[in-house]
């Protein structure tokens, strides 16, 4: 048991983010990825997080943060749901298609986008990977200015809560023209489907 906050704080961000960032980023991108995958992913992730825990002290220094745990954490949360997905039989392709139309992810969507097609011939799969994945990049700095910017405001560090707050105004205008004014409508006979 610790007492420090920083030691609970570089646990979050090394070990537990590392638990279940995997199965967060596999449900989008995956076809094949399931609900059981999702799941043995989350525990052996989380698992190996409260494991490196108690070896964390016990670590020569600098191994002794468990910000160089994340690697270790993250490969067996990764084979957790690997595994966990390919011992399990896939999700119904109906399922997965109308997902897919619906979302139009990228990734590793295959077979799932050859059904698509094949079932409508105008379907047109995303085209805008470089545009999302931009947009990922800014949506990831604007969260984070809207995490440290109160960290700045109790510190009472003026000047640099000013120029996180300009950060954030600036990442919200990119996002707005660039995400959100290019949002598609969702399509009604998709939603009822």
């Amino acid at each position: 048991m610790t007492r420090r906050i920083g030691d609970v704080m570089l646990w979050l961000v090394g070990a537990l983010y590392a638990g279940y960032l995997m199965s967060n980023v596999l449900k989008w991108y995956w076809w094949r990825f399931n609900g059981y995958g999702y799941f043995w992913g989350m525990v052996t992730g989380i698992g190996a997080a409260l494991l490196a825990q108690t070896f964390v002290g016990k670590l020569p220094a600098p191994y002794n943060n468990m910000l160089y745990l994340f690697p270790a954490v993250f490969s067996f949360s990764l084979i957790g749901a690997v595994v966990g997905t390919l011992m399990t039989k896939p999700e119904d392709d109906e399922v997965l298609k109308k997902f897919y139309k619906q979302v139009n992810p990228w990734g590793f969507w295959g077979p799932i986008r050859e059904q698509v097609a094949r079932e409508n011939p105008g379907f047109i799969p995303n085209p805008h990977f470089k545009r999302d994945a931009f947009n990922v990049a800014v949506g990831i700095v604007w969260q984070l200015s809207l995490v440290v910017m109160p960290i700045y405001l109790v510190l009472r560090n003026w000047p640099l809560a000013g120029a996180v707050f300009a950060v954030f105004l600036v990442t919200s205008t990119i996002m707005k023209f660039n995400w959100y004014d290019k949002l598609e409508k969702a399509d009604p006979a998709l939603a009822q489907t």
